[in-house]
């Protein structure tokens, strides 16, 4: 089973305390600040698209994009009402991003780029994106820090809501940077009133920001910043999640077609 095809069906009710209109908040800081030339903005691995949704609900007309049909199916019956603009769902892999036309703006949320583990795959996601944005367009994105990654290793958490139980335990490999989430999740059937139960793999790469400052400078962008957990300010000691922001050159000329 792939990543996110069981979990998908639960995934909002075992998140509800991830604060959307914050990090939509967060976002728009970062928009004002570098003055995106539209609102047209990709949310890449969006999942069942609860910043999508966001976003578009505050004007923007979204894209989202995500490799899980499951959680898309989530995210395309979730915005069917009380947008003006209503969002387009893709289904892709961040590495193979193929958009209809261009961006003003990119954003990459909740640690997603810690999830694309192959460094060549995240090296090719990043220069997707750089492809479709408009000269002057925003990429903004997370990450899990390595210290955040390697502290988790031998956890075991508990997240339960009435009808779903999960149980993940992590293992991080410094020598690999990866960090292993395995999952049993259990999840009432309301029609027969039984537990169904499922088992997932999920993994982070641990990537420090000399990566992926390089990955974007390779990719060809400018103007590269860090910044604190959902704050307007340098990342502190510490703190295990880190922004980063970076733009492409606004007299880049770019011919779509394949890099």
């Amino acid at each position: 089973m792939s990543c996110y095809d069981f979990l998908a069906g639960s995934y909002d009710a075992l998140t509800y305390d991830v604060d959307y209109p914050a990090w939509a908040d967060y976002i728009e800081k970062h928009f004002r600040r570098n003055k995106i030339p539209g609102n047209t903005v990709l949310d890449l691995a969006c999942g069942t698209g609860s910043l999508t949704f966001e976003l578009a609900q505050r004007g923007y007309e979204m894209i989202g994009v995500d490799l899980s049909p499951e959680m898309l199916s989530q995210a395309a019956e979730k915005s069917r009402e009380g947008v003006e603009v209503e969002p387009i769902f893709l289904c892709q892999s961040m590495d193979r991003l193929d958009l209809y036309g261009t961006i003003d703006a990119c954003v990459c949320c909740l640690d997603s780029v810690n999830y694309v583990t192959d460094p060549r795959k995240l090296k090719k996601a990043f220069q997707r994106v750089h492809l479709f944005l408009m000269p002057g367009g925003l990429f903004l994105f997370d990450v899990n820090t390595p210290e955040k990654l390697a502290a988790l290793d031998g956890q075991v958490f508990l997240d339960e809501t009435e009808d779903t139980y999960c149980v993940w335990r992590t293992e991080f490999s410094r020598r690999g940077g990866l960090c292993s989430y395995f999952m049993d999740i259990f999840r009432l059937d309301p029609d027969t009133g039984r537990w169904d139960r499922g088992e997932e793999l999920h993994q982070e790469r641990a990537y420090t920001v000399d990566e992926l400052t390089g990955f974007l400078k390779e990719a060809g962008f400018i103007d590269i910043k860090v910044f604190g957990d959902r704050r307007m300010r340098a990342p502190r000691p510490g703190e295990g999640r880190i922004f980063f922001t970076a733009r492409k050159d606004p007299a880049a000329i770019d011919s779509m077609r394949e890099k």
